[in-house]
């Protein structure tokens, strides 16, 4: 059997969650702010895509109003939780997380709850569908350059300085005169957006979502792969993502029963991050501690 359909459907994957760890790192590592509700933004535009697709939107207008949408939540976040610090903020974003998930289960007249929504529809963009993995592949490639470019441009901008000026001493910005709530949004809105848009990407491919692919646990593997790729690294997202999907395949070439492959790759995830937390705390490629 051919491997050429197992290769792309890996790097489809790798590619929609090098958009999904690179924006995550833009709040994580270049602003400082632990966010532990970020999968609930990548389930926010997966869903809003699918719903609006299905009540006959054009895919376009659907992708990018998953990212709005995503955003303006991200938005939301960001200013219910303007007091909050340190652990009472990642604590806040992880609630934030549960209570997506929740709507996302409960709200059965809109997303099926726990059926799910099925039969997505792959993109067609003016007239053009795609309709086959190769072509599916390189239309995300295409999306993922463009978004680790934007986040690049952000990070390497004056803007870029402010978020790690904030990160570094939020109090000495303060009293430079910056308003650092104004800078800490931004960077938020520009984070959930990227993250709705890879949702989006994520729902057309696998064109059936439910609740359960959103669940807080799915924060692990994005965290994992952040922490391990470097902290504040945008070179570190790509390689953290292309190892954290690469390791753990292997084992489908070795002689493991299927019913503890699952267990074994949450096993693997668990080993490479308590490895580079003792051994590299900054990550392969880190510029800052986690605090």
């Amino acid at each position: 059997m051919s491997l050429a359909p197992y290769i792309i459907n890996i790097l489809i994957f790798i590619c929609i969650y090098i958009i999904l760890a690179v924006s995550l790192n833009l709040v994580l590592g270049f602003t400082g702010l632990i966010n532990l509700g970020h999968i609930a933004f990548f389930g926010i535009g997966a869903y809003t895509s699918a719903l609006l697709t299905k009540a006959g939107w054009p895919f376009l207008t659907a992708f990018v109003s998953a990212g709005i949408i995503a955003g303006i939540f991200g938005l939301f976040l960001i200013f219910a939780t303007a007091k909050l610090k340190g652990d009472y903020f990642a604590l806040a974003t992880l609630g934030f997380a549960f209570v997506i998930y929740s709507l996302l289960l409960n709200l059965q007249e809109i997303t099926r709850g726990p059926l799910g929504i099925a039969g997505i529809k792959k993109p067609e963009i003016f007239g053009l569908a795609i309709t086959n993995n190769i072509s599916y592949f390189l239309f995300v490639l295409i999306i993922c350059i463009i978004s680790v470019f934007f986040v690049w441009k952000i990070v390497s901008s004056p803007f870029g300085r402010l978020l790690q000026a904030t990160r570094n001493d939020e109090i000495g910005l303060r009293v430079l005169g910056k308003n650092t709530f104004k800078i800490k949004y931004k960077a938020m809105i520009a984070s959930s957006f990227l993250a709705g848009i890879a949702g989006s990407l994520f729902a057309h491919y696998i064109s059936f979502i439910d609740p359960g692919t959103f669940y807080i646990s799915e924060i692990i593997l994005v965290l994992t792969i952040v922490i391990v790729g470097g902290i504040a690294s945008i070179k570190g997202s790509i390689i953290g993502t292309i190892l954290i999907f690469l390791i753990p395949e292997a084992l489908r070439f070795l002689s493991i029963p299927t019913s503890i492959i699952g267990a074994a790759r949450q096993a693997i995830y668990a080993v490479i991050l308590l490895l580079i937390l003792m051994y590299k705390p900054r990550g392969i490629f880190g510029e800052v501690d986690l605090e």
